[in-house]
């Protein structure tokens, strides 16, 4: 059984955080060892991304973002369900790419 394209979530993690103070680069190299650690992807420099089962594990794990936020910089967190995950543009240039396709663990057996 393959989860619904309008139940699965992806959790975007957007961020700018300062990085002038050797200080505030660790924060910022801390901030991201720990998204990876929760299982977030890099998709861009400064731009993260997780697949969720379900709206309540996307809340989950905006939960844990929130709780490892540094003191200083912007973080923004975007939910979006899988259906609209697919159907973002990517472009390398003015190449048209697919999307990269939805990880495994989304699907039960």
């Amino acid at each position: 059984m393959i989860v619904s394209g309008y139940k699965a979530m992806w959790v975007l993690v957007l961020f700018d955080l300062p990085v002038k103070t050797k200080k505030q680069r660790n924060r910022a190299s801390n901030f991201r060892t720990h998204l990876v650690k929760d299982g977030f992807t890099m998709l861009q420099l400064s731009v993260y991304v997780r697949p969720c089962a379900s709206q309540e594990n996307a809340n989950v794990h905006a939960l844990r973002v929130k709780g490892m936020l540094p003191p200083e910089g912007q973080v923004r967190m975007l939910m979006l369900t899988d259906a609209q995950y697919g159907r973002q543009k990517v472009f390398w240039g003015k190449t048209d790419k697919p999307p990269e396709k939805q990880p495994q663990q989304l699907e039960f057996f």
